[in-house]
């Protein structure tokens, strides 16, 4: 797969690629990049859905994408979203003893077709699905794997995987993996799950426009990065004092020649020498003094270059930084207190649940087990068909779908909304350090994008008035890049209150330092993170 002098613009002209080289071969390659660094885009040319304005694709054979967010028809028959519905009834046709041409052409060589769509189906855990069975009758979990599964058996030569763990749970996952270890094609798969990112061949670093190649996976990138980076700013500190170093030169010559302008001056008050002597003196001392000059300022002046490519080389990636002092929660205060709760669609909390202090929850499970649902109903969106729920203390959700913002208004107004008594003033120091400074502060919601959005929306629950002391986050880190997730993780190490995380991210949810781990499996039980990477490598 070729990418040659790739130049790609949205329709409002804002410029995504432009002049963009990429070759890549066979292997598992993860493109990785922070949010708004085209790897989607770049994933949608490549996969033909989108035309550049310059520049060519070439693939030697056909390509499948698996894009970030499936959508499928929910009267699609499986079969017919695993693209083998004619294939299958002109199967059954001739098994029926319709032997018409038509019925022959149809099959072709896929003989074996029913028989490949269920193995493929069981390998990534759908086994239970059968192929009469419609869309509409799955979770969302299980439409991402379909469509995985669609691409499997169209053995396509360039598979493109764009968050193909999000909304996954942790045996989902599992089975993902698995399958994308067995691929032996050329794979590119945009993600930020490291489990996923520990799987693959080689990193290619998106950044400004152009890719970076790093061999092996995710943890090898990572100490190759940290190599760079360090050599990097030993170079950034051996060109600042290069830079003063030169400046003091200057300096010096300056002075040099001011003192010899003085006593040139005073020779000829005094008239010691011939006024021709005098002059032809006075005409060299100044193109000398012009030269001398002119080599310390060039001199500086490349010095300043070689810091300012120094500097360069050194990533500065934007991060977080907040102090949320008033989000505090005493240890042994009550928080949250659950009893005998029957929740909607099954699930259940048996006997007493308590949250007391500031504990930090992981809540974990398989996909329509009801951890939304829990969560939603703590927050009061949802009444429990039983039992009681007790919130103590302040509390702020963050859905999966980020709809606390209110997309026709500007961060700065989305904020104002949950703090009425701060000033506009209080709102946009608070917000720069979300990274909202200025006229980014001012940008519709509508605007941003994924990972913009998602720091727009826990700056808006987390600069709250009153100040939440219970905070819930659903799937926090779908779509999130890495630095985003890390400077998410940055933000909760600041935050003091309780919290509970709804996540299949195990790897994410261990770096938060969480004090009690809870499996929602039909019932609300406690587990352990070696528990559930246990059934997540065992998937």
């Amino acid at each position: 797969m070729t990418c040659s002098s790739l130049s790609f613009s949205w329709p409002d002209g804002t410029p995504v690629l432009e002049d963009f080289q990429l070759a890549v071969g066979p292997g598992r390659t993860g493109l990785i990049g922070l949010n708004g660094s085209g790897k989607s885009t770049l994933l949608r040319l490549i996969a033909g859905e989108l035309t550049p304005g310059e520049g060519s694709v070439r693939i030697a054979g056909g390509v499948g994408h698996l894009p970030q967010n499936v959508v499928l028809d929910t009267a699609l028959r499986v079969d017919e979203a695993l693209g083998i519905a004619a294939t299958r009834t002109a199967l059954h046709a001739i098994e029926a003893g319709d032997v018409r041409e038509k019925h022959f052409t149809a099959v072709g060589d896929d003989w074996d077709v029913e028989e490949r769509a269920r193995a493929t189906l069981d390998q990534l855990g759908l086994g239970h699905v059968g192929l009469d069975r419609t869309v509409g009758e799955m979770s969302g979990g299980e439409c991402v794997l379909l469509r995985l599964a669609a691409l499997l058996l169209a053995r396509p030569d360039v598979l493109l995987l764009d968050e193909p763990t999000n909304n996954l749970d942790v045996v989902a996952r599992g089975r993902l993996y698995e399958a994308v270890e067995a691929w032996s094609g050329v794979m590119i798969v945009v993600s930020h799950d490291r489990e996923l990112l520990e799987r693959v061949d080689q990193i290619a670093d998106l950044r400004e426009g152009e890719v970076t190649w790093y061999g092996g996976t995710y943890s090898a990138y990572e100490a190759a990065l940290a190599v760079e980076q360090e050599a990097a700013e030993r170079m950034v500190r051996v060109a600042e004092a290069d830079v003063q170093r030169q400046k003091r030169e200057l300096a010096e010559a300056q002075v040099k020649l001011a003192r010899r302008r003085r006593y040139g001056q005073k020779m000829f008050e005094q008239k010691r020498e011939p006024k021709i002597v005098m002059g032809a003196r006075k005409r060299a001392a100044q193109v000398s003094a012009g030269k001398h000059r002119a080599m310390h300022t060039e001199r500086l002046t490349e010095a300043k270059e070689r810091l300012a490519e120094a500097v360069d080389a050194v990533r500065d990636d934007d991060e977080i930084r907040v102090e949320l002092p008033y989000t505090k929660v005493h240890p042994g205060r009550g928080v949250l207190r659950l009893s005998e709760v029957e929740l909607r669609y099954g699930a259940r909390v048996a006997g007493e649940f308590d949250l007391r202090g500031p504990e930090r929850i992981a809540l974990v499970g398989r996909n329509g087990a009801g951890k939304t649902t829990l969560l939603r109903t703590i927050a009061g969106e949802l009444q429990p068909i039983a039992g009681e729920v007790a919130v103590e203390v302040p509390l702020r959700f963050l859905p999966q779908r980020l709809d606390v913002l209110d997309e026709e208004l500007s961060v700065v107004q989305n904020v104002a909304r949950f703090a009425p008594q701060a000033t506009d003033n209080a709102i946009r120091a608070r917000l720069a350090r979300f990274l909202f400074r200025g006229a980014r502060a001012d940008r519709p919601a509508g605007t941003l994008s994924g990972g913009e959005r998602f720091r727009a929306a826990l700056a808006a629950l987390l600069l709250a008035e009153p100040a939440p002391q219970l905070l819930m986050l659903d799937e926090p880190t779908n779509n999130l890049d890495m630095a985003s997730v890390r400077g998410l993780t940055e933000a909760l190490e600041a935050y003091e209150g309780a919290l509970i995380v709804a996540s299949h991210d195990v790897t994410f949810l261990e770096s938060l330092g969480i004090t009690r781990w809870l499996l929602l499996d039909g019932e609300l039980r406690p587990t352990t993170a070696e528990e559930v990477r246990e059934e997540l490598m065992g998937a």
